[in-house]
């Protein structure tokens, strides 16, 4: 396990759900965190609710979709900081809805959704490559969905084989191309030392949910942040959930 002590770490989508939980565990363990969001006021009251708990936090207005907040993200951790330890990329959106056939489903919510939680991701993780590569330990933890595994997706024992989660046929192909896109970036980085993994959280009562689920967003921070502790490089390009690894 990495001591976190000292180390920085930047959360996408953290002002609620899971990215929050993520925000709030890391600083218990005294981590520096850069909480981001694209809703100014949501920001500011997150970070205001953590640091009345006396947790080191600061924001940072961030739009992963938007070029000119990616390229301002970018210049406000090089120039503060140098480096960054930890890049957990939670943001992400759903926006189709359940019960709808996957042939129902417009093209419109299908570039939507790619564009954040997938386009959006890997522009942001481009731009803070390099501070992350900067650290000795730096960790890029991909927050994706066992919705994202299609050989999970062909068993008629798990979850995801229903009539609700095969509506959702853009957010579990943009999560399966999340875990594509970290196979690959693994690879480039696998002589550094930077390790790159997908993570389940778990289905989690959230939002994004609609408020359904099997956890809370603190027990799935749990499993984030152990990815976050994590040095052993073994786990580098794979797809985990409790520290087991997940098929693809």
């Amino acid at each position: 396990m990495t001591n976190m002590t000292s180390k920085i770490a930047l959360i996408t989508g953290g002002t609620k759900g899971i990215g929050y939980a993520v925000c709030k565990k890391l600083c218990s363990l005294g981590v520096h965190v850069i909480m981001s969001g694209r809703d100014s006021s949501k920001l500011r009251k997150a970070v205001n609710s953590l640091k009345y708990d006396g947790h080191v936090i600061e924001g940072l207005l961030l739009d992963i979709t938007d070029n000119e907040s990616i390229h301002c993200a970018r210049n406000y951790v090089r120039n503060k900081y140098g480096h960054l330890d930890i890049l957990v990329n939670n943001a992400a959106i759903r926006v189709e809805q359940y019960g709808k056939a996957p042939s129902e489903q417009p093209l419109s919510e299908w570039l939507k959704t790619f564009n954040t939680n997938l386009f959006g991701t890997i522009s942001i993780t481009n731009a803070l490559l390099e501070p992350v590569k900067s650290s000795p330990s730096g960790r890029i933890i991909n927050v994706s969905s066992l919705l994202g595994s299609t050989t999970t997706h062909t068993h008629k024992d798990s979850y995801t084989y229903s009539d609700d989660f095969k509506s959702l046929p853009a957010y579990s192909a943009s999560k399966a191309a999340l875990n594509s896109w970290c196979v690959h970036l693994a690879y480039e980085l696998r002589n550094t030392d930077v390790i790159v993994c997908s993570i389940h959280p778990g289905y989690t009562r959230t939002d994004l949910n609609d408020g359904h689920g099997d956890q809370d967003p603190e027990a799935a921070s749990e499993n984030i942040v152990a990815a976050c502790l994590e040095s052993d490089r073994t786990t580098n390009g794979t797809f985990l959930y409790n520290g087991k690894k997940l098929p693809w």
